[in-house]
């Protein structure tokens, strides 16, 4: 776990604000404290921290749709804070891309917790680059028809254009890639993508999926009804 992480707390309360902000320094994390998802989205742009703490009630745009357009360009680590205490507030969060989520009013100690447990399991879903290979190009490549990844490079290309896709969203295509014709289970899904110990709905599945649709248009990743997913083989060739 890298303690130099840059955390950037989105609280409108500056109170709360600075009494997280103040925990996180005493464990050598480094800051930035937000009012407002205005200000979150200018920080995006310019210097993207490594992980975000979103509050849900924010004065102008809410923490749920602030979440909902990080989570549209990139996988980091989003934990919200909310006084909202029921599930569809809950599922909404994990829908949305939410890692974790803690109701108000909580023991700063357990938010400090719970940030080094989704760092530590982000790098153990090994959110690294650069690995020294042995294998040829072409032993690097997933082909299916239009469908080519280069998991080395994390690339993807559809009919020859380069995709843009997130790291969950290149992990899950890559387990149907390498699994033509199978189908997956939410459950089994989770557990490849966001790892074994992740406690958050699998309607996640669902939302990744959708975006997956979106960016690249005719990828045949089809319902099995009752069941969850599966891309199908005859239906990526060119």
């Amino acid at each position: 776990m890298n303690n130099n992480a840059v955390i950037a707390i989105v609280e409108d309360d500056e109170n709360i604000r600075y009494l997280v902000e103040a925990y996180l320094h005493k464990e050598d994390f480094r800051t930035v404290g937000l009012g407002s998802a205005e200000e979150a989205l200018e920080l995006w742009k310019s210097s993207p921290p490594n992980m975000w703490v979103l509050d849900i009630m924010l004065p102008g745009m809410d923490g749920y749709e602030l979440c909902r357009r990080i989570r549209d360009e990139a996988e980091v680590p989003i934990i919200m804070i909310s006084a909202k205490d029921n599930e569809v507030d809950k599922i909404l969060g994990f829908e949305l891309g939410s890692d974790d989520y803690l109701v108000k009013p909580f023991s700063p100690r357990e938010l400090v917790a719970r940030i080094k447990r989704q760092l530590e399991r982000w790098d153990r879903l090994g959110h690294t680059r650069g690995q020294v290979t042995d294998r040829s190009a072409d032993e690097m490549k997933i082909e299916l028809g239009k469908l080519q990844l280069m998991p080395e490079e994390r690339r993807v290309f559809w009919d020859k254009a380069e995709v843009e896709l997130t790291s969950k969203e290149f992990q899950m295509l890559k387990v149907f890639a390498e699994h033509p014709n199978r189908a997956f289970t939410r459950e089994k899904l989770l557990a490849y993508v966001w790892g074994d110990d992740y406690f958050g709905s699998d309607r996640a599945v669902d939302h990744l999926i959708k975006r997956m649709r979106k960016k690249i248009d005719g990828l045949p990743l089809e319902s099995v009804w009752g069941h969850g997913y599966r891309m199908r083989e005859g239906q990526v060739q060119e």
